[in-house]
């Protein structure tokens, strides 16, 4: 495909919506919207054989839901994906990470945008009073085992890809022999 035209339709201090006026490589023309967001990054962070999780209400599908700690820089703010992995730890949970192994970077909905997501294992947790964004007032922070972990997948409490990614990400690094869960 080729870009002939670009506007931006709507932005803000977390993303941006872009209209492209595209040709196809059969010489048709067409739309594509496209969302614009600063990469993230997910921490999956697993002590005592489990994990620990967030839960919040996600306005975009109207629910409260569980998932691992994940977000992006606050506008004007940038660091490394370790660096942001940390504050995104701390805040969601209060938990400080000894050890951080960085599990992969995937795509979120390549079909409508370019964001990237910068995957972490936290180890070797340390309590400490977390510091959530005005957005994520009322969240809750709890452990689960493995198998509680694959319940709340099965029955939808945990309704995040990137989330699924997560453990999915972490099972194949301990299947290559890469990590093992404290």
């Amino acid at each position: 495909m080729k870009t002939l035209a670009s506007s931006v339709v709507y932005a803000d201090n977390w993303i941006r919506l872009r209209r492209d006026e595209i040709e196809r490589s059969d010489g048709s023309r067409g739309t594509y919207a496209v969302i614009e967001r600063a990469n993230f990054a997910l921490v999956v962070p697993a002590e005592n054989a489990g994990f620990h999780l967030v839960e919040e209400y996600r306005y975009p599908v109207g629910r409260r839901s569980w998932s691992f700690p994940q977000g992006g820089f606050p506008k004007g703010e940038s660091g490394t994906p370790e660096q942001l992995a940390r504050m995104e730890l701390a805040q969601e949970t209060g938990l400080r990470a000894g050890r951080l192994t960085h599990l992969g970077l995937l795509t979120a909905a390549h079909g409508m945008t370019a964001q990237y997501a910068d995957y972490f294992l936290a180890t070797d947790l340390v309590p400490g009073p977390p510091d959530p964004e005005p957005e994520e007032l009322g969240i809750r922070h709890a452990w689960v085992s493995r198998q509680e972990f694959e319940e709340m997948v099965r029955d939808g409490r945990i309704a995040d890809d990137s989330t699924l990614a997560g453990y999915a990400l972490v099972l194949l690094a301990e299947r290559r022999g890469d990590v093992v869960i404290p």
